[in-house]
């Protein structure tokens, strides 16, 4: 999942980023109003994490011109005041959510699970494939009963793979979307993941999830 943060407090910046990349989270951040505007506008991000007091434009007049841009990304507030007010106007300008300063991580983490997931009109938080299952929430996964450990990174590589079954995903698509990294040709770092995967959910070769698209990328089995 790829995440914007623009906070000019670099401390809460920092914490924020670190939190959130230890989640394995694909974090874009910047400090000034104008940056993140432009930044929403060329890039594409799952979630913005949008302080409201900001040098150069403020959060709620970059919310408001996305908005009338039509652009849906989901949007959590911070703000570091208690008046309701401001807080009302963000979510009438079409903000998803809200946090008040100061806050847990794991807070603006469960946050971020929420809004992407109503965004994209998921139901439920539990991706299954055969025997396969995977709850997006507690961030664990299972093959039958047998429970699998990932790391954060491994974790939202299958979670994406998943979300596109029989989708053929290019190695570009992959790195940009759970890396954050644009294409570099001479990097393996998909491909050895995959195979960390692969091992991971089927140690004994009898079944792969996972099917190789041979100069192109990887797909992500259909169940029957």
């Amino acid at each position: 999942m790829k995440v914007l943060v623009v906070e000019d407090e670099k401390k809460i910046a920092s914490f924020v980023r670190k939190g959130l990349e230890e989640q394995g989270f694909a974090v874009e951040s910047c400090a000034r109003g104008d940056d993140a505007y432009t930044m929403a506008r060329s890039q594409a991000f799952d979630v913005i994490v949008l302080d409201i007091m900001l040098p150069g434009r403020d959060g709620l007049s970059i919310l408001r011109s996305l908005r009338e841009q039509k652009n849906t990304v989901p949007v959590i507030l911070l703000t570091a005041r208690a008046e309701p007010n401001e807080r009302i106007e963000g979510l009438n300008l079409g903000a998803d959510d809200y946090l008040t300063k100061p806050f847990y991580i794991q807070e603006l983490i469960a946050r971020i699970h929420a809004v992407t997931r109503r965004a994209s009109g998921e139901p439920s938080s539990v991706l299954r494939a055969g025997r396969l299952t995977m709850n997006v929430m507690t961030r664990q996964v299972t093959v039958g009963e047998r429970h699998i450990e990932l790391t954060p990174r491994e974790f939202n590589l299958l979670e994406y793979l998943m979300r596109s079954p029989g989708r053929v995903l290019t190695r570009t698509q992959i790195l940009e979307r759970v890396w954050g990294y644009a294409f570099d040709p001479q990097t393996n770092l998909v491909d050895v993941n995959i195979q960390r995967l692969r091992k991971k959910l089927d140690p004994d070769s009898k079944a792969d999830f996972i099917e190789t698209i041979r100069s192109v990328g990887y797909r992500f089995l259909k169940s029957e």
